[in-house]
């Protein structure tokens, strides 16, 4: 009997894409929400067609209905994929997705570094409210950003910063910490982490008045464009 439902021909309707497929295959990650939905614990959504509804887009489902099907793991679209492959829950197909350079890179590398530097997460918002307050009435909006990587770039920085408060200059501070990438590093991180938000921005260097070199590269601005 199991075997016989295992053939059983299914249609889905997954946000509004429609693919076909059978039982077997939407059961073959014990544990995942496919599998759990296909068990028969649970009743299914049709659509008026008597489809099989699952409320969830349907953009990159093929690809995971043709590694449940083959256990072939995807080369394209490999972020939207491991998206969907976490939704689902089909952790097998999770853990060879963050075993590509895509994922490894964003998951493991990067992440990590930006866990070692110091609330890193609050101070994007920060950054990101001061720009906004920035933008009222204006085209662009500029907050300029300290990068400090060592507890000596911090105390070097202490007097400009002082002196950028004093003038009422928005400034957001990044850093110290203890180890990982450099200051860039960290720039570029806050360039791509705002992009991805669907911010117009880009970093551009910010000029001390009477500094050296050395502490010029811990300053930068971000530029937003509003229209």
């Amino acid at each position: 009997h199991i075997s016989q439902m295992h053939k059983v021909v299914v249609q889905l309707n997954v946000g509004g894409q429609f693919y076909t497929t059978t039982v077997g295959t939407l059961r073959k990650c014990p544990g995942s929400k496919l599998a759990e939905l296909f068990s028969g614990s649970r009743p299914a959504c049709v659509d008026a067609e008597g489809r099989f509804f699952i409320d969830h887009s349907g953009t990159y489902f093929g690809p995971i209905l043709d590694y449940l099907r083959t256990g072939e793991v995807p080369t394209q679209h490999v972020r939207e994929v491991y998206r969907e492959a976490q939704f689902y829950e089909i952790q097998p197909l999770v853990k060879l997705l963050e075993d590509m350079p895509q994922i490894f890179g964003e998951q493991v590398a990067r992440k990590q570094f930006l866990l070692r530097v110091p609330n890193y997460s609050e101070n994007l918002e920060v950054l990101l409210r001061l720009a906004r307050a920035e933008a009222v009435a204006m085209r662009w909006s500029t907050v300029v950003v300290c990068v400090m990587g060592t507890e000596e770039e911090a105390a070097q920085c202490a007097a400009p910063l002082f002196n950028l408060e004093a003038k009422k200059i928005p400034v957001v501070k990044f850093g110290p910490w203890k180890v990982g990438p450099e200051i860039d590093d960290l720039k570029d991180c806050l360039e791509k982490d705002i992009k991805d938000r669907g911010y117009n921005v880009c970093c551009q260097k910010y000029f001390l008045k009477s500094s050296g070199t050395s502490l010029d590269r811990c300053f930068c601005k971000f530029t937003f464009t509003w229209w």
